[in-house]
């Protein structure tokens, strides 16, 4: 996650010169640059390979609609059904991508990333069925109590270090794209997680965008708030903010969507890299049929990671469960990744565990 100060792209789809932000200080004012980390923002590559959409463009065509233009069939009238005919059999309510409709019997483990941007996590690299393989064994390894729930969460709005056309300082990725990690997820029995960076642009308005994917019920939304600036900021130069408030009015959203489809919960995730990032904690407010995952996001060895959690969790809101992030590089430069076991020995426990 940093700030592209050149905009060329290397070969990897992080653009050379970028200044690196690094997590794990639990703390730090708004206005204050962040510690370095290894560059995030390769929306410039990212975009160059055509995998994301331009900035502003609204999401287009929704997965597995019909022909525009086509007219429904006339009915016949012999398949109108006579009062002697049986009652038709109720619809099956829809159910998570492993069964039920809680996600509390669930470990739920995941990698992230976007096709073409290795620099943005696993879910970027190689062959996608072969990644969400290895998601599927490594979530059995943090299961636990619980069964494995393996997840893809996907960025489907990417932070930029230039405004861009709009000014809001984000790009989309592709329905295309989004369609064909749908497609995988229902091939896997996972859940999609779409992971959103907003920039300046607004975060409701840009889950509003990916309506025609939250209707299913194997889609979620995470939202990443060091990335969401105000008027004036640059993504990468500061830590981003958000507030209890709008955490809430977003999770209101998705409990509309929900009661509206008949599904079942839905999953939104909040990745949180400092305590500074989500002010009024105490205004968060849970609603129906939304779980709220606060996801512990700090680099380190596993006693840094460790004091990072200890204090994002503190005072921890009622009603919202917690997310723990690992690092396959960072984490491991100078020390080494936490094991399940240190993982699962967290308290509270967490409910998702998410690898990048």
């Amino acid at each position: 996650m940093a700030h592209s100060t050149s905009g060329k792209p290397t070969d990897d789809g992080v653009s050379e010169g970028q200044d690196a932000l690094r997590h794990g200080d639990g703390g730090g004012g708004s206005g204050t640059p962040p510690p370095t980390r290894r560059g995030m923002l390769s929306v410039a590559a990212a975009a160059g390979l055509g995998l994301l959409a331009g900035c502003g463009e609204e999401s287009a065509g929704s997965s597995g609609a019909g022909p525009q233009g086509s007219t429904k069939a006339e009915r016949s009238p012999s398949a109108t059904p006579s009062k002697h005919s049986p009652s038709p059999t109720p619809k099956p309510r829809p159910e998570l991508p492993r069964g039920g409709r809680e996600l509390s019997r669930y470990r739920l483990v995941g990698y992230c990333g976007l096709p073409g941007a290795a620099a943005l996590g696993r879910l970027g690299i190689g062959d996608l069925d072969d990644q969400v393989r290895q998601i599927e064994k490594t979530a059995r390894a943090y299961a636990a109590d619980r069964e494995p729930q393996p997840v893809l969460e996907l960025l489907a709005t990417v932070a930029n270090s230039s405004a861009g056309p709009d000014g809001t300082y984000r790009s989309r990725t592709s329905p295309d794209t989004i369609r064909r990690f749908h497609d995988a997820a229902k091939r896997h029995r996972a859940l999609l997680l779409l992971n959103i960076q907003p920039g300046r642009a607004s975060v409701l308005g840009e889950v509003k965008a990916l309506r025609e994917w939250l209707v299913h019920p194997d889609v979620g939304i995470a939202l990443d708030p060091e990335w969401e600036m105000g008027p004036g900021e640059v993504p990468g130069d500061i830590y981003g903010h958000t507030s209890g408030k709008e955490l809430t009015d977003v999770a209101r959203y998705l409990s509309g969507i929900v009661d509206e489809h008949d599904l079942p919960q839905k999953p939104l995730v909040f990745h949180q890299v400092a305590v500074s990032v989500v002010s009024d904690q105490s205004g968060l407010r849970p609603q129906p049929g939304v779980v709220l995952i606060k996801s512990a996001d700090g680099i380190g060895s596993p006693g840094m990671k460790r004091d990072t959690w200890r204090q994002l969790v503190r005072n921890q809101p009622e009603g919202v469960r917690t997310g723990f992030k690992l690092f396959y590089e960072e984490d491991t430069e100078g020390s080494r990744l936490m094991t399940p076991e240190e993982v699962l020995a967290l308290r509270p426990r967490p409910d998702y565990v998410m690898f990048e």
